[in-house]
């Protein structure tokens, strides 16, 4: 497989395309509780020219500091009413590895990005039974991955074993605060954002050579396999978390979205990994209670450009928001 690390996107940035209206495509099991979450895509995103990116800080912002320093990039999108944001971010090639977070304890429904912690769970279920995946268990966990296909992701949530094979697989990989959905709706898996950012940490740390088969965690295969299906996502799907980066930048991503049927309220995720300047940032935006899904990827992507730049740890200007 090719290494995704070296990748660039140069037609697919945050501006490269216009995103399509969501259409319906819940299974029957998903669909008293949510509304779809698979493309068609998301509808065209719109920026605000008023809101812009915090400047980064000239060199590492001291570790107690970080926390505040977020908070403060992201006061001026802080929503009213209904809708919460919770934000994570981390310099995956700094010193300390300290993770800077907004709304750390706030829990927020998963949506379609509790699919990557499905696709982990499988194949750290293989790496114990000591065998690849089958032609089948691939087909689905790229079109759960790439296209975010709920049918794929409701066969290999029966395949883990639910809840709880999602939840075993997280306590491996050090989640904390994350917990599997009820039943069939593993869209309703409970998360924080700094749990995801630790899941996203699971999959793109690079193990030194010496330990190619972490005892718990993912080993080097399977976490090359996640990073390619989420390096190469289907074209309508680039947004949320791409949209912090800068012209060429490399990135991975998973998004999820969901109406929910109960509030007509919109749920919104974006996690992944993006380059900047030369430095991997892990990067987790969750949010709920958006009133349209528009407004929700609009907020998830000037939540993911101001924490990318309040975790900035050296001093090239930050890219201007485009109007």
């Amino acid at each position: 497989m090719p290494d995704a690390r070296n990748r660039t996107h140069p037609t697919r940035g945050p501006r490269a395309h216009t995103l399509k209206v969501c259409a319906a495509c819940a299974t029957a099991a998903l669909a008293a509780s949510l509304a779809a979450c698979t493309p068609s895509g998301p509808p065209a995103r719109t920026q605000h020219p008023s809101v812009r990116a915090a400047a980064p800080a000239h060199g590492p912002a001291p570790r107690a500091k970080r926390g505040a320093t977020l908070a403060r990039a992201l006061k001026p999108l802080l929503p009213e009413g209904d809708t919460r944001l919770a934000v994570a971010v981390l310099d995956l090639d700094s010193a300390d590895q300290e993770v800077a977070s907004y709304g750390a304890k706030e829990a927020f429904d998963t949506a379609s990005i509790s699919k990557v912690g499905i696709l982990a769970a499988l194949l750290l279920q293989a790496q114990d039974e000591d065998r690849k995946l089958t032609a089948a268990e691939r087909a689905n966990a790229e079109q759960m991955i790439r296209a975010s296909d709920n049918d794929a992701a409701n066969t290999l949530w029966q395949t883990i074993g639910q809840a709880e094979g999602l939840d075993a697989a997280h306590t491996r990989l050090g989640l904390k605060a994350t917990q599997g959905g009820p039943g069939t709706r593993w869209g309703l898996t409970q998360t924080t954002a700094k749990d995801q950012v630790q899941l996203l940490r699971a999959v793109f740390t690079r193990e030194p050579a010496s330990s190619p088969h972490p005892p718990n965690g993912l080993n080097q295969t399977s976490r090359a396999y996640i990073h390619q299906l989420m390096d190469h996502i289907a074209h309508d799907q680039d947004w949320g978390v791409s949209a912090a980066g800068s012209p060429g930048s490399h990135w991975a991503l998973k998004n999820g979205w969901v109406q929910r049927s109960t509030t007509g309220l919109w749920v919104i995720n974006s996690t992944g990994q993006i380059s900047v300047h030369g430095h991997r940032y892990l990067i987790s935006v969750l949010s709920s209670g958006n009133p349209t899904m528009k407004s929700g990827i609009t907020l998830v992507e000037h939540a993911a450009r101001a924490a990318i730049g309040a975790a900035t740890t050296h001093a090239r200007p930050w890219p201007k928001q485009n109007p």
